[in-house]
């Protein structure tokens, strides 16, 4: 190509042109080079015309196949339509309110129900396997596709949903000349080669494990697609049969390959660079890996949806700066300002706010949420207050302190207080409901007003919330405490239960749980 990619599926024929014969994804049954991906993802395009798709429709995807989805995202980009992915376990109300919300024209998923729920909002359905089938069939000759479909760079292609400080979950907006611009500058600070195999057990959901399908095909690395089952026991095997050298994870993932590296005899010889984001990586992990892995980089990072990433560190910067995040991305400014807005100086905590291209267009259909988040100042690019708080070095360093909403991170995945709240509250018996995010040792726990049992609420949540959102732990009380203004007051809370002789723990769900250390 004569012009750097412009459009998303351009980085895919970028890559096929310069290296058709490489392999750009793999499983552990199978792989495509990336002139086979670029071949299929074309064919899926044709198919998805077939099915009525159109420049600015909406696609939503909710699907476990890592491959599916990878051809899909580049096939809407073709049509210049939007495309949404979302975790396998969306369904029922929460996969009703995206169906609402973004109105798409076609709904792909292998699942029964998800199928049903479609067809009850008079959206159309298809199945995930059955595109693939289709897109993999060299014998099918693709379907005209429109020689211009008149997208622009500027043009959205893609909504990313993402729990807020209400109810509902919000959409954040990318267009292509975001999303690339972001890939460029991730992969200027990652540095992934030609020669890697990038190893990801993240499900493409989150857009963390989607990323890693652009920045392979960014550098031309192959990109080898685990499952959830192989980030368990057995990762550190699966690592070694992929022979990979990049790792993108979050700390359950870091934490499980150091428990493991301290009870076998496996080397991970070509595992070259280990890079971590969702929460803070804990030094004694990081020493662990370090230990049995001299030759291992580790790259810390700290973002948001709505930019992406917002800090990368150099390699092994946490050695240098304990306790930092990094620096902002090239070609980006993060910069802490004071409860009245003022820029503050080095060393003093405030809100970090960040400026430029990899500033997201804003939230789908939430106006008001746009313009108070993604205020337009000091040039052509929104700013995004962050609502995370923190402080900043004379070096550019930023410090994570905390968060001003009710957002909280365990196990790899985003949450909202509010969220959990709410569906809980939606269950037959349970009066009100309050939860206390993570802290310290202690895990995220749900306190309830029911005249049910604890086991009977986490139960219940499931008609209304994604089972991986439900805290593993509950606990019923008499009545929440509450300040002066009649609002649960979550010190007092906290006190009340930390005073308890000991508070009921329900019974894990491992399945959940081995879902939810994997996912945003």
């Amino acid at each position: 190509m004569a012009r750097p990619a412009q459009l998303l599926h351009e980085l895919l024929d970028e890559a096929a042109e310069r290296s058709p014969r490489s392999v750009a994804l793999s499983t552990s049954g199978s792989s495509l080079t990336y002139g086979d991906l670029a071949e299929a993802s074309l064919r899926m395009a044709g198919r998805l015309r077939l099915e009525g798709l159109e420049r600015g429709d909406r696609v939503v995807v909710t699907a476990s196949d890592g491959l599916g989805i990878a051809l899909l995202v580049y096939a809407a980009s073709r049509l210049g339509a939007v495309f949404s992915v979302l975790h396998e376990q969306v369904r029922g109300r929460p996969l009703e309110h995206v169906l609402k919300d973004c109105e798409p024209a076609l709904l792909v998923s292998d699942d029964p129900e998800a199928a049903r729920t479609a067809g009850l909002h008079e959206v159309s359905s298809l199945g995930i396997e059955e595109l693939v089938r289709t897109a993999l069939d060299r014998r099918t000759a693709p379907a005209p596709l429109p020689a211009d479909p008149g997208t622009l760079a500027v043009d959205p292609v893609s909504l990313i949903y993402t729990s807020g400080t209400t109810a509902l979950p919000k959409a954040v907006v990318s267009t292509h000349q975001q999303v690339l611009f972001s890939v460029r500058a991730i992969q200027a600070c990652l540095g992934y080669r030609e020669n890697d195999v990038v190893y990801c057990p993240l499900p493409l959901s989150f857009d963390y494990g989607l990323y890693q399908v652009y920045l392979s095909a960014l550098s031309g690395a192959r990109l080898h697609l685990g499952t959830v089952a192989e980030a368990g026991p057995p990762l550190l095997r699966s690592l070694e049969a992929a022979g990979a050298t990049v790792l993108p994870g979050v700390p359950s993932v870091a934490d499980r390959l150091a428990w493991l590296l301290r009870r076998t005899t496996g080397k991970l010889g070509r595992l070259r660079l280990l890079t971590n984001t969702g929460a803070a990586l804990s030094d004694s992990t990081m020493s662990a890996l370090r230990g049995a892995l001299p030759r291992l980089r580790i790259q810390v990072m700290y973002g948001l949806t709505e930019c992406k990433r917002t800090a990368i560190m150099p390699p092994d910067g946490d050695l240098t700066h304990p306790g930092s995040c990094g620096i902002p991305l090239p070609g980006t400014e993060v910069f802490v300002v004071g409860d009245d807005g003022e820029r503050l100086p080095a060393g003093e905590i405030g809100q970090f706010v960040v400026r430029g291209p990899n500033v997201m267009a804003g939230y789908w259909r939430r106006p008001e949420l746009t313009a108070e988040r993604f205020p337009r100042a000091e040039g052509l690019f929104p700013q995004l207050l962050t609502g995370d708080y923190g402080r900043q070095d004379e070096e550019g360093y930023l410090y994570f302190s905390g968060r001003r909403d009710d957002l909280y991170k365990e196990r790899g995945f985003r949450l909202s207080a509010t969220e959990v709240e709410t569906a809980a509250t939606r269950v037959d018996g349970v009066t009100s409901a309050a939860v206390l995010p993570p802290d310290g040792e202690r895990t995220a726990l749900l306190a309830v007003v029911a005249d049910i049992t604890a086991d009977e609420v986490r139960e219940g949540m499931r008609d209304h919330i994604e089972p991986f959102k439900i805290p593993r732990r509950c606990i019923r009380l008499d009545a929440l405490p509450t300040n002066g203004n009649g609002k649960v007051d979550r010190r007092k809370l906290t006190a009340l239960i930390e005073r308890a002789p000991a508070a009921p723990v329900t019974t894990e769900i491992t399945t959940e749980a081995r879902h939810a250390r994997l996912a945003h």
